[in-house]
């Protein structure tokens, strides 16, 4: 009788595994994208954006700067602000052993792992933030300069007021969902300027390539650190309520900018958006010697202004989930991004907030090209229109050609006739050969109605440090007027543009 029901139970164990085996095989690599796309397709986090030029000071192209957003995991960056101004004032060292409580030891992932009553020395926990992005190790570094995490977080918020961040609150030292953390990408990009500027000696950490902990091999989560020439850092981010993040410094030998995008739908969409900021914004930047001063901190009151927003988190920072939960909307004094119900053919929308928002897309292009490229055996650089920016990361095409309609495609790849660049053009990008350049113009043309309707394609190429690119412009302005209300125009349709000189 026993035998007999052990046999059953064996039978019954056996029935179970069999039945899961046959699931895991029934759900194959293409039923997990497909699901995946459709979860992506319906995700439209609001976005937001801005490129300065850190020689002068100047904004080179913004989307919604002064709109609240989370920053998630770009939070630590003022975490380590402050841990380096105790580095510099000589109140910590690189060697000095930090305490980890239960609560930091307790914290979600992204996590280092360290375990309460263990200690961190500070070097090991500065690139414990920087690459893994650890919320335990940030709660502890927290809780060793300011006795607790909230009262970190006050720290935090006035160190913000005094380097000009006039609308971030802080609640938490890691990024971690919490409805009242709130930034902007202009308060981001002041961030990203001032703690190179005051820290050069400790900046260098946020170009580590991965790191050793225990048994451990850690590598950095920012996708463009060692891929794009000329990106050094800094960090990324991501929560569901705030969409993927990236705050990121690039320089040439002449040239010299910090680029903020939040909000990206997929991570892909935030590096490719990225990149080709970048490469406009290095484009444009002011080669001459710097005119604005280093950060200077201003004295703050002892009351600091606090904002609010309503936005619930739901998902933990650096993971990247596919829960279908939808967060909360911002008030009306944040949203300024109109989120439009997501579909698999429609891109981010982009919306330029202001006038001088949209005149500071007009400063003229110079000539020269930045020293900004992928390296070998880094996919190509996919120039910034709707297509490419609605798409999931497994399906950015290499070729723009690929997204265009049988005809689209002929009219792209045909022989364009001679143009003449006019008084004012608008450039869309700046892609890696004339047939993608060409595809991106036919592409716009096409979504934009009327707007273009009697501009002309023009493909300009320009070489410069072995590398070659392909100017995608639109001729035929006689006024800056005229130049910038069709590149207004443009960024509603989801494309990236700026006006130039021809």
């Amino acid at each position: 009788m026993l035998r007999t029901h052990t046999l059953g139970k064996r039978l019954v164990v056996t029935g179970l595994v069999g039945c899961i085996m046959a699931l895991c095989i029934a759900i194959t690599p293409a039923d997990a994208r497909r699901r995946h796309a459709k979860r992506t397709a319906s995700y439209n986090p609001p976005y937001s954006d801005m490129i300065v030029d850190v020689k002068t000071g100047k904004v080179l192209h913004a989307t919604s700067p002064d709109a609240l957003r989370h920053p998630a995991s770009i939070t630590k960056v003022m975490t380590l602000y402050l841990l380096f101004e105790r580095l510099e004032r000589g109140a910590m060292t690189l060697n000095t052993e930090l305490k980890v409580s239960g609560n930091a030891a307790s914290q979600p992932p992204s996590k280092l792992g360290v375990r309460a009553g263990q200690t961190i020395d500070v070097e090991d926990a500065i690139k414990a933030v920087v690459t893994r992005s650890a919320n335990d190790v940030a709660v502890v570094i927290a809780e060793n300069i300011g006795g607790s995490e909230s009262a970190f977080a006050n720290m935090m918020t006035k160190k913000a007021r005094s380097l000009g961040m006039s609308r971030t609150v802080y609640r938490n030292a890691s990024g971690l969902p919490n409805p009242g953390q709130v930034t902007t990408a202009r308060d981001l990009t002041v961030l990203a300027r001032a703690i190179q500027d005051r820290f050069p000696k400790y900046y260098g950490y946020f170009q580590t390539h991965s790191f050793e902990y225990g048994n451990q091999v850690i590598g950095n989560h920012n996708r463009l650190l060692g891929r794009v020439e000329g990106v050094d850092g800094i960090k990324t981010g991501y929560t569901r309520a705030s969409g993927f993040n990236l705050m990121t410094n690039a320089k040439t030998s002449d040239r010299h900018v910090v680029g903020v995008v939040l909000g990206g739908r997929t991570a892909a969409v935030r590096d490719n958006a990225m990149v080709s900021l970048i490469e406009d914004g290095l484009e444009r930047a002011y080669a001459g010697t710097r005119q604005t001063p280093v950060f200077a901190e201003k004295a703050t009151s002892r009351r600091t202004t606090v904002a609010k927003a309503n936005i619930n988190s739901i998902q933990d920072d650096e993971v990247d989930t596919t829960a279908s939960t939808t967060p909360a909307p911002l008030p009306p004094s944040a949203a300024s991004v109109p989120v439009r119900k997501a579909q698999a053919d429609k891109p981010i929308r982009p919306v330029v907030t202001s006038a001088a928002n949209a005149a500071s897309t007009a400063t003229p292009a110079v000539n020269t090209t930045p020293n900004l490229r992928w390296k070998a055996g880094a996919p190509s650089v996919i120039p910034a229109n709707a297509q490419a920016y609605a798409a999931p990361a497994r399906d950015t095409p290499s070729d723009l050609t690929k997204m265009l309609t049988k005809d689209e495609g002929k009219k792209a790849l045909a022989t364009p006739a001679k143009v003449t660049a006019s008084a004012w053009v608008i450039q869309l990008g700046a892609p890696d050969s004339e047939a993608k350049a060409r595809a991106l113009l036919a592409n716009a043309k096409d979504k934009s109605g009327r707007t273009l309707a009697k501009m002309a394609p023009l493909t300009e190429k320009i070489s410069s440090a072995g590398t070659t690119l392909y100017r995608a412009r639109f001729s035929g302005f006689t006024e800056q007027s005229d130049a910038l209300t069709a590149c207004t125009a443009l960024k509603r349709n989801g494309f990236t543009c700026f006006a130039a000189r021809g």
